[in-house]
């Protein structure tokens, strides 16, 4: 197995970020060998050397990323204190502990991906990396163009202004339907853009996130990606130009 950073180690062992982990080297829990390590450019070879967070040994299992088709009525967390549903309920225990990457409402559905794959997962959700994600939404009342304009132009939300891709797939007098593109993941962030305009959002289904989309994947299912599919979703967060 080649060497790697000692951070990048850590990270794909599903631990914590690369910043997190870089944090932990600094201050001191990480050993390798029964050296305490301070500097971050070390390099390891994970399947020999002994390392160990907080003098916990660390070995590195399988990284595991999987697509679910999230329904309504579960949280996207991996507890909850009063004791709703969890999406993490829905997968196969065999293939390991896995987290949420982002969160989608207890009352949204639609693509959510789930890994222990700590550095994708920041990545993903990291606004540096402008991963698009895709929604279909239905809105209440008649949505007329200009609103559609100004949407698309940028509307203020947070002191930043927000612009997304929008399609229009179906409107009438009392609800419209839509398919809407952003490039971040901010707190309930469509529902609030979506009250700024006096359309409020009726229902949503997350149906694409990057290169993946959900396709026909039932409802409640989930899937492991595949290999193209991991290539491409860690080309879309720049994994693949790493030192």
């Amino acid at each position: 197995m080649p060497k790697e950073r000692l951070q990048k180690f850590l990270s794909r062992a599903g631990l914590a970020s690369r910043r997190a982990a870089e944090e932990w080297i600094i201050s001191g829990k990480v050993s390798v060998n029964g050296q305490v390590i301070y500097e971050l450019g070390r390099k390891i070879e994970a399947d020999k050397d002994d390392i160990r967070v907080d003098g916990r040994r660390v070995r590195a299992a399988p990284l595991v990323t999987v697509m679910l088709h999230k329904p309504s009525g579960f949280v996207s967390t991996t507890t909850d204190p009063q004791g709703r549903r969890k999406v993490t309920d829905l997968v196969d225990k065999s293939l390991g502990r896995l987290y949420p990457v982002g969160r989608l409402d207890y009352d949204a559905t639609g693509l959510m991906l789930l890994t222990n794959d700590g550095e994708l997962a920041h990545r993903l959700m990291h606004p540096r990396y402008q991963v698009p994600r895709t929604y279909r939404l239905t809105v209440k009342g008649q949505v007329e163009n200009h609103t559609l304009a100004r949407l698309a132009a940028g509307v203020e939300l947070d002191g930043q202004v927000v612009s997304v891709g929008i399609l229009l797939r179906k409107r009438d007098p009392k609800k419209t339907v839509l398919e809407v593109t952003v490039w971040e993941g901010r707190y309930h962030l469509l529902k609030r853009l979506f009250e700024q305009v006096d359309h409020p959002v009726l229902k949503l289904k997350r149906l694409a996130l990057g290169p993946l989309s959900l396709g026909r994947l039932p409802r409640g299912a989930c899937r492991p990606l595949t290999k193209k599919e991991v290539t491409e979703l860690r080309q879309a967060v720049r994994l693949d130009r790493e030192p």
